[in-house]
């Protein structure tokens, strides 16, 4: 279904996206970032977390690293403060950077097994299926934190995958 190219290509997005977001953000005081904006997730910040809530439970279930103690109704309110979330960004961006390093095709064949306090039950895809959805699940909120920060009169990132440059 997928390489583990195209891991490695989209964990790069990913960490360029997310240095763009987090540039971004820095315009912003803190009242602007937790401002409610009828997101999903509410505000900025709460949106911003709660992709590095999902990020985190991923990786968790791919065996990198511990998954969030917050459960996802609170996962808006992991890091009170642009700062601390930033920190966090920057390290668990590194952290799928050398997971996808890592990869090999037989690590993306099969299925994977776990708990969805999403869904409410045990669920069970295909290991391939999983990865594309954890980097899609980044491309769409980093769509609404940029449609936000659009709102907010901040200059939203460039997004396009063919505007990234090569490492």
């Amino acid at each position: 279904m997928i390489t583990p190219d195209y891991a490695r290509r989209m964990a790069a997005y990913n960490a360029w996206q997310n240095r763009q977001l987090d540039q971004a953000m820095g315009a912003l005081d803190h009242a602007a970032l937790v401002a409610d904006r009828a997101g999903f997730w509410g505000s900025i910040l709460g949106t911003a977390n709660h992709l590095l809530w999902g990020d985190r439970m991923w990786m968790a279930r791919f065996g990198v690293g511990s998954a969030p103690e917050q459960g996802l109704p609170d996962s808006p309110a992991l890091h009170p403060t642009h700062a601390t979330w930033s920190a966090e960004r920057f390290r668990l961006d590194g952290r799928i950077a050398l997971w996808a390093e890592g990869l090999h095709a037989v690590d993306l064949a099969g299925r994977m097994r776990w708990y969805s306090g999403a869904a409410g039950r045990e669920m069970e895809r295909p290991v391939g299926e999983i990865v594309m959805h954890m980097f899609n699940h980044q491309t769409h909120h980093r769509g609404q934190i940029h449609a936000m920060l659009t709102a907010a009169g901040v200059a939203a990132p460039v997004s396009d995958l063919f505007l990234m440059p090569e490492a």
